[in-house]
């Protein structure tokens, strides 16, 4: 029989699980909150920490709210429903400098403030579902297992239709992103509001006597449309030939656009422009910039790197090599996926 104990919750880990310590063990338990004591049955043991799912809460915690989603904690797209949203920030705020602490082994992480989401219900643009048997819907927790929906709270009204629209058709098995039927099937970021708000910082950030903006993993020209003004010259890199061709039909004069690896094309870049007036932004997936690119900024120091980033992880990894030729100037959490664990960080760093 599994082993149940009593836990009380202290804190939230990166991922979404509440995190309690108990005779000297560490406990991950999801769907809990700070200040929560629950009863928990452990589901997996290892030898410095185990996971536990919730039997029953006993003293809930006061930042406790009622989630408005009837399938939260079963499909495992949201992980914060059950927390106010004032909370929901101030942890991913603290999971942000802690994970740069941790693991990019930074003594000081000049934090700005989280910039909240001005919706944090009903923001997406689109959604990912999955079809089974004629039944649409998200995975669950940890699991493959369907979990048929009929509304999303998180997604657009839009969205919704367009899921009502899939669930009425004779749609095959497989997946499917979700867009308002109004909008192009292709979107730089999920949330409009806070996209938005993360291009006007890049916009207040960058320096503004620089000459060449170099924009890797550059999308379809999400920043690099914007920022154009601002610079003499402006390089794109993107792998993805359909992104690369959209911002090519939307370039200003003074904007390039390649197709191809960010590892393969920077270097030639670097080499033939002044490093004391580039400015590089990084966006790239989740996996974070290659060691190759890393070791190219590094060799070349650029004055000022803008570095966007959705997983925390790699994010402090990476800084943790680019920190050797560039001075970590702020770190600015933006809450681009209310409800759920996921965090969009922009960091700024200055050639020292």
């Amino acid at each position: 029989m599994a082993e149940t104990v009593e836990l009380q919750i202290t804190d939230i880990a990166f991922g979404g699980a509440g995190v309690a310590r108990h005779e000297g063990k560490v406990y991950f338990v999801p769907f809990t909150a700070p200040g929560d004591t629950v009863r928990a049955k452990v589901t997996r043991a290892q030898k410095k920490f185990s996971e536990a799912a919730a039997v029953s809460i006993t003293a809930p915690s006061a930042d406790r709210v009622q989630p408005k989603c009837e399938y939260f904690t079963r499909c495992g797209g949201c992980a914060y429903q059950h927390i106010a949203y004032a909370q929901q920030l101030e942890l991913k705020q603290r999971q942000v400098e802690q994970t740069l602490r941790r693991v990019g082994k930074l003594p000081e992480v000049p934090m700005r403030p989280i910039v909240p989401a001005p919706e944090p219900y009903a923001y997406r643009n689109r959604i990912r579902v999955h079809v089974q048997d004629g039944r649409a819907g998200f995975f669950a927790h940890r699991s493959h297992e369907l979990i048929p929906i009929t509304h999303c709270a998180i997604a657009r009204d839009a969205v919704n239709d367009s899921l009502r629209d899939l669930r009425r058709s004779p749609a095959r098995d497989g997946d499917y992103t979700l867009f308002a039927r109004d909008r192009n099937e292709f979107f730089e970021q999920t949330n409009d509001e806070v996209a938005a708000a993360l291009l006007t910082l890049v916009e207040q950030t960058v320096r503004r006597d620089q000459s060449l903006l170099l924009d890797a993993y550059a999308g379809a020209g999400f920043f690099a449309h914007r920022l154009a003004p601002l610079f003499t010259q402006v390089i794109g890199i993107e792998e993805n030939e359909h992104a690369v061709t959209r911002a090519r039909g939307r370039a200003a004069e003074n904007e390039r656009h390649l197709l191809g690896d960010v590892s393969m094309l920077l270097a030639e870049i670097l080499s033939i422009h002044p490093m004391d007036r580039t400015t590089v932004i990084l966006d790239p997936p989740a996996t974070g910039i290659t060691p190759r690119v890393a070791e190219l900024l590094a060799a070349s120091r650029p004055s000022e790197i803008l570095y966007v980033s959705c997983n925390p992880a790699t994010l402090a990894r990476d800084l943790g090599e680019l920190r050797s030729t560039h001075r970590l100037e702020s770190v600015t959490p933006l809450d681009m996926f209310p409800q759920t664990a996921e965090i969009e960080v922009l960091a700024v760093l200055r050639a020292e």
